[in-house]
């Protein structure tokens, strides 16, 4: 793989400027976002109020501490405009998630907060080694997901050719990216094992592809998953994050010079890791759930948002701003088998290790009788009942000695798994429901 490190001098000043002068400008900020708040959204004034607070109590930025956790029923008990701090005549975009567990959840952007996410996602294209002039293959999806949106404004701002393919139609993908010479990709990291698979089928050597850097997000993924798609595509991949309710793509993002961790864009977005049991926050290199404040949103500024995703803050490296750790797995959709507390990305890991398996896997839960049981469903590289059967063997051993559980293993045909076309169902409940 080829150096892309950016050039030093085309970094912005704070992405390198002393902690002392981050937090200044993080407490600066910060006093003007829950005055914001507090001022123009009757949800955070009723919010402050019950918890005893007011934006005047912030002195410092522990201070933030005092003040309440925001989470997602509160954006749906305010469908659809109810959290935002301007007249919705102001807000010149709608967002929303598809609402397939309730109503959908709504997030607004003033004129100001559209061009503040373009310059995130193109200060994270930059530090995954883009450059102006590159060809940015977006293959997130489109529409009313920020996902699309998010990586196109991103790349124009940065001064990229943008083919905004969205997802879908994969054969399309692997002809758009050779036709049109891709550089850069901006897709799920299931997805792109999608586009790995059609490459293979098409007769087409992945590693000769135009593409030298992969832009991956939107679900968890592991390092093997990186080393993967690293190898079969001598590419670089990096780990791009962020949340519709806080922004969306572009809140971190990991530095292609480093690749280890992603740094967050303390700038525009305070950082916190809580205790998920208790909600205490605990100190940079422990564990816990990821709470997000915005600093500069207009229209829909967001207080302590409890993002669900479990991580730890470590120092900066490439950067001067903290850097989060890959995501592990989300406290509300961990699995506890019998005792055992089981994220997907786990699962991932062990299959990784068998080299008779594909990398395409879906988690079924189901009850037999008062127990619980996890069956893996997975696929197959190399035919044969016997290959099979080892294969098979194999993840179990692995998931058994790794993670302490018991696990079955069905091996499909390839292709027998579902494919995703953009973020993954790695997890099927079948349990009957109490």
């Amino acid at each position: 793989m080829i150096d892309l490190t950016p050039p030093r001098d085309t970094l912005e000043p704070i992405e390198i400027a002393s902690r002392d002068e981050i937090e200044a400008l993080q407490l600066e900020r910060l006093k003007w976002s829950l005055a914001h708040a507090y001022e123009n959204v009757p949800f955070y004034r009723a919010s402050f109020d019950a918890a005893g607070v007011h934006p005047s109590d912030l002195k410092s930025l522990k201070d933030l501490a005092k003040f309440p956790f925001t989470v997602k029923s509160d954006l749906r008990d305010n469908y659809p405009f109810g959290l935002f701090a301007v007249p919705r005549e102001r807000i010149n975009r709608l967002h929303a998630s598809s609402g397939t567990t309730g109503k959908p959840t709504v997030v607004g952007y003033t004129a100001k907060d559209i061009d503040t996410w373009a310059t995130l996602v193109a200060r994270s294209i930059r530090a995954s080694g883009g450059k102006p002039g590159d060809v940015i293959h977006v293959a997130y999806g489109y529409g009313l997901f920020t996902g699309g949106l998010g990586a196109h404004y991103g790349a124009e701002k940065l001064g990229c050719t943008v083919v905004p393919v969205s997802g879908g139609m994969t054969e399309r993908q692997v002809t758009l990216i050779e036709d049109f010479g891709a550089s850069i990709i901006m897709v799920t990291p299931s997805y792109m094992l999608s586009i790995l698979d059609q490459y293979r089928a098409a007769g087409l050597d992945p590693a000769a592809s135009p593409l030298k850097v992969g832009i991956f997000g939107a679900e968890p993924w592991t390092n093997a998953m990186r080393e993967e798609i690293e190898q079969a595509f001598n590419m670089h991949a990096v780990d791009i994050y962020g949340l519709s309710e806080v922004m969306g793509p572009g809140v971190a993002n990991e530095c292609v010079e480093s690749k280890d961790g992603l740094h967050i864009w303390e700038d525009h977005f305070y950082p916190e890791i809580i205790n998920p049991e208790t909600g205490e926050p605990v100190e940079d290199g422990e564990m816990g759930e990821l709470v997000f404040t915005t600093l500069t949103k207009e229209g829909m500024p967001i207080v302590r948002y409890r993002t669900r995703d479990l991580t730890r803050l470590l120092p900066g490296t490439a950067r001067s701003m903290r850097r989060m750790e890959k995501v592990t797995g989300r406290s509300d959709d961990m699995i506890i088998l019998r005792g055992v507390n089981v994220f997907p990305t786990q699962i991932e890991e062990q299959l990784l290790k068998c080299p008779g398996l594909a990398p395409h896997f879906q988690i079924e839960l189901t009850r037999a009788g008062r127990m619980d049981a996890l069956t893996v469903h997975c696929e197959c590289t190399v035919e044969g009942s016997a290959a099979r059967e080892a294969s098979a063997k194999e993840l179990a051993h692995h998931i058994k000695s790794v993670i302490g559980i018991t696990a079955r293993i069905e091996v499909h045909d390839p292709e027998g798994v579902a494919r995703s076309q953009g973020k993954a169902q790695r997890v099927v409940d079948s349990r009957p429901k109490d």
